[in-house]
Order: C-alpha cells, then sequence, then structure tokens
C-alpha cells in the first residue's frame, strides 16, 4: 500500500530568498541578525565576557555588539538571592603574616564566647553608670610601698624548706605525696581576726589576698567568676559565695588553644582545676621539714580548732593595712589576710616564702622531661603565656604577703592518663620583684584598679551587691541583691528556688570596662 505524501507549502518571495512571513509558532522569538560572513557559532556562544576568563581574546569574539546582547542572560530576583559557595582549599600562607596571626585569634574568640557567667539570672535593668578602668591604669597609684603598708596582726606558723629538694633532677624524680593535712578557706566576713578589727575601726574595706588579687588581674582573667561586697555602715568587705570555685586554679586559661568544657573528662576545666589545686597543696606541705623548729608568729591560727584532730597545713597569716585614699574628714584605709607557705634559712637571714607549683598534664605540648633540664627559662615562659592570670595572681599575693621568695614546683602526671599520681621534676626559686617585672606585672596599675572599684562601692547605698565578670565582654557587671541571697543552701531543688529568686531580685547597676 503506497504511503501519502503531503506536498508541504511552498512561499514565493519575489524580493528575495527567504520566507516572506514568520510561522505562528515561531513568533516572538528572538533573532539576531547576521551576515553571510558571521560565524554559525556565534548562535550559542559559550566564549562571551560573561563566561570567559579572559575576555576579547576567545576565537569567536570578534565583532561582538548585537547579536550577543540578544542572547546575554539576565538574573531575575529569585535568581539573585542564590550563591554559589567557594568550597575550594584556602591557601596557606608560607610566611605567615598578619592575616594567619589575626585569624587565628579571630578563632580563639569566637571558641571563647559560649562561656556561661558564674551566678545566674535574669537581672531587672536600672539605670546605672558605666566606669572605665582605662584611666585608672593610666593614672596609677604609686602609693602602695613599705611606706604605706603595716603589719596589724600576724598568726599561724611556719616550717622550714628542705633544700635538699632543689638538688630534684629529671633524673632523680621525686613521687608527689598526697597530704593529710587541713586547708582552710576562710572568706572575709567569716574571719574572727577581721571582724574583731573591724569592731576597732582598723580600716574601712577588708578583703583576702586570693580576693583582692582577682580583681587587681581581672584584665587577664578569661574565665567568669563573681565577688559579693557588702556594704555595712561606712565599712565595706570582700566576699566569695558559698559554692564559689575562686579558691580552686585554673589550667591553661590564657593558652591559644581552649580547654574543653566537659566536666567528666580528666583534661576538662573543671577536673584540671581540681588535680592542679591538689598539686599546689601537696607540694606546699611536701617540701617543709616535717617534725622540725617552726617559726611561730604572735598569735595561733585563727582557724584552729582546740577540739579538731586533724592536722592543719603550715601556713601563717599576715592582715596588713594600706591606705588607699587621704582624706582629712574620712581616710579610706583596706586590711588585708595574706597568707605565707614556709621560711628559709638565706645568708643567715629567715626568709618568707610562697610555695606553688606548675603541672603538666599533657606532653605533646612540651614536654617538661625533655626540656626541664636544658631549657627550664622556655617552659616557664610558655606556662606563664598559658596561665598569665594564674601566675599574675601568684605574683601579686607575694609582694601583699611580703614574701621574699617564691618557689616553683614543675609537676607532671606519671601517666597522660593517670591524673592522681604525680612526680615531681624539678623547682625553681625567684623574686617576686623581678618576677613581676618579667611578666609585666604593675602593682601600680593593680592597685589603681582596686581604689577605682573601692571608691565607685563606697558611693552606693548599704547593702549587698555581686560584681561579675562578664563571660563574654571586657565588663564586670555590678548588682544590687537581697541581703540574704546566698545563704539558703539545701537540696538541689532549693538551690534552684533560690537561684530564681536571686535572679528575680537582682537590680543592674551598671558596668566596669575593664
Amino acid at each position: 500500500m503506497p504511503l501519502p505524501f503531503g506536498i508541504p507549502v511552498l512561499q514565493d518571495n519575489p524580493d528575495g530568498w527567504g520566507p516572506s512571513s514568520v510561522p505562528e509558532h515561531l513568533k516572538d522569538v528572538p533573532f539576531a541578525p547576521y551576515g553571510k560572513g558571521d560565524r554559525l557559532g556565534r548562535a550559542s556562544d559559550w566564549t562571551q565576557t560573561a563566561y570567559s576568563k579572559y575576555p576579547g581574546r576567545g576565537p569567536y569574539q570578534s565583532g561582538g555588539g548585537v547579536g550577543n546582547a540578544v542572547f546575554s542572560f539576565f538574573a531575575n530576583e529569585e535568581e539573585e538571592s542564590f550563591h554559589l559557595v567557594d568550597n575550594r582549599p584556602v591557601k596557606a600562607n608560607k610566611f605567615g603574616g598578619r592575616g594567619g596571626r589575626f585569624s587565628a585569634a579571630s578563632r580563639l574568640q569566637q571558641q571563647r564566647a559560649v562561656r556561661e557567667a558564674g551566678a545566674k539570672g535574669q537581672p531587672e535593668e536600672k539605670k546605672g553608670g558605666k566606669m572605665s578602668l582605662q584611666a585608672q591604669r593610666k593614672q596609677p597609684w604609686q602609693n602602695y610601698g613599705r611606706e604605706n603598708q603595716r603589719d596589724v596582726v600576724t598568726c599561724g606558723e611556719l616550717e622550714s624548706y628542705e633544700k635538699s629538694y632543689d638538688r630534684v633532677t629529671v633524673k632523680s624524680e621525686t613521687s608527689l605525696e598526697k597530704t593529710k593535712r587541713a586547708f582552710r578557706n576562710v572568706t572575709t566576713s567569716d574571719d574572727p581576726v577581721i571582724r574583731r578589727l573591724a569592731g576597732a575601726n582598723e580600716a574601712r574595706v577588708f578583703a583576702t589576698d586570693a580576693l583582692l588579687t582577682t580583681l587587681m588581674c581581672v584584665k587577664s582573667s578569661v574565665y567568669s567568676w563573681d565577688l559579693l561586697a557588702t556594704r555595712v555602715g561606712d565599712k565595706l568587705f570582700f566576699d566569695k559565695r558559698e559554692a564559689s570555685s575562686l579558691h580552686l586554679l585554673t589550667v591553661n586559661e590564657t593558652a591559644p588553644d581552649p580547654v574543653a568544657e566537659d566536666k567528666d573528662s580528666m583534661n576538662g576545666v573543671q577536673q584540671l582545676s581540681l588535680e592542679a589545686t591538689a598539686i599546689n597543696q601537696n607540694f606546699s606541705q611536701q617540701v617543709l621539714v616535717k617534725g622540725g623548729e617552726r617559726v611561730k608568729f604572735d598569735e595561733p591560727n585563727p582557724f584552729s580548732s582546740g577540739d579538731s584532730q586533724e592536722e592543719l597545713a603550715s601556713c601563717a597569716y599576715k592582715y596588713r593595712r594600706w591606705r588607699l585614699r587621704e582624706d582629712e574628714e574620712s581616710p579610706v584605709d583596706i586590711v588585708v589576710r595574706c597568707e605565707l607557705d614556709g621560711v628559709m634559712q638565706h645568708k643567715g637571714e629567715t626568709q618568707l616564702l610562697s610555695i606553688k607549683a606548675l603541672n603538666e598534664h599533657d606532653a605533646r605540648a612540651q614536654d617538661w622531661r625533655k626540656k626541664i633540664e636544658s631549657q627550664r627559662g622556655a617552659v616557664l615562659a610558655f606556662e606563664t603565656k598559658n596561665n598569665k592570670n594564674k601566675v599574675a595572681k601568684w605574683t601579686a599575693a607575694a609582694l601583699l604577703a611580703g614574701a621574699d621568695m617564691i618557689k616553683l614546683g614543675y609537676v607532671s602526671r606519671i601517666g597522660p592518663r593517670d591524673n592522681f599520681n604525680h612526680i615531681l621534676l624539678g623547682t625553681q626559686v625567684c623574686k617576686p620583684k623581678d618576677f613581676a617585672t618579667q611578666i609585666n606585672l604593675g602593682m601600680d596599675h593593680c592597685w589603681g584598679i582596686v581604689r577605682a572599684l573601692v571608691d565607685m562601692l563606697l558611693k552606693m547605698d548599704e547593702g549587698k551587691y555581686l560584681m561579675v565578670k562578664d563571660p563574654n565582654k571586657e565588663l564586670l557587671r555590678i548588682y544590687a541583691i537581697p541581703d540574704d541571697a546566698f545563704e539558703a543552701r539545701y537540696a538541689d531543688d532549693a538551690n534552684q528556688a533560690n537561684d530564681e529568686r536571686i535572679g528575680a531580685s537582682m537590680t543592674s547597676l551598671g558596668a566596669v570596662k575593664l
């Protein structure tokens, strides 16, 4: 059967060649004018300027103009919101430079921006001024020296330092013994000597060296903390909360790589703080001569109880007074309880010691067993950089107490996964003033910060105030809290209810820029 064949419609164009009309299904289709000499590839020219790395160099990019503009791509509103992501690896700078250093600092700041404050709550905002401590650091207080200080009361007794520990090396390492002596960590308001001095109007401001050095070295602190300031009459008391962890030592607080905040990990912030605190307590008692002659001060240890069978750690307390402000009508004096750990005979003189220990928990960062003998200065510089706030507070406390020497011990774990057993790799001695100069710690600036805060708090009404170091900003926030805040501490449910009650009654009085 023959197939049908339809004759197509032919259009006659007497004026030229090609069709004389446009079919219906081809209407409104863009048409580019062309010449016989133009190349056919121009209809789909992917070598246009928009698609070429080097415009004008392609073999099909001669002429250009009207024809290319017809077929050009124009994005609409929806397509403008779509962006390609460049997932190519960033080329590392071969020579380091400013970009790498500042990018690492920004990453560190982003990682540290998730810290939480020590005292939680939703305070009621109240109009209060902001004070900056920049001016206080630029105009330091030059009158804090020995001529401005005086020992009001001295208590306790000290044991002598065992000089054989100065000969400890890596080859003759010594195990760190766990002490059974008790350590007292009494806040300012609970100190019986400070209560007696406050009743005798010996000063208007009272604090302990641990709390005062926290305020002095606030600029170098990274973690959040909080202090209590109580105004009673014309007096001011600096205290810590009952559940505060200010007595715990930090580890690698200012290190470039922040410590993980994992409560269950032995290398987390909380477990490392407990380990470092225990190491310091054990080391401060192990290096003393047991059963030898003790240096006794004017009064016995104020925290010893005659009924208790436990042995107190070797510790002496100096209650020292400084004058913060000269005022004929109402001068401002501060009494600080300072601590000393031991004594040592040097060139026929009895010198007071502050005994501290640096601990190593990760040998991958810097192996002390390999470097402690030949590069002890580099090890100390590295630890000072990573623990700037802790070392600064140690040095400031030694200067406040009038210590002649600081004994530093280098303690490391027996194994990387054993945070209970440690060994002593060596010791080092340094003078507080020289060490303060080495770590760039200026006591005149530190006292300027304290005096500025005291002047501000003494102008406030009587009551209790909470000072919180902001975890994310360089601010010291001040809140007014109830007088019975942080006192009722029973079960966990009661603690949570008490925290909510305190948070609802907190009133923000402003912030101090650090």
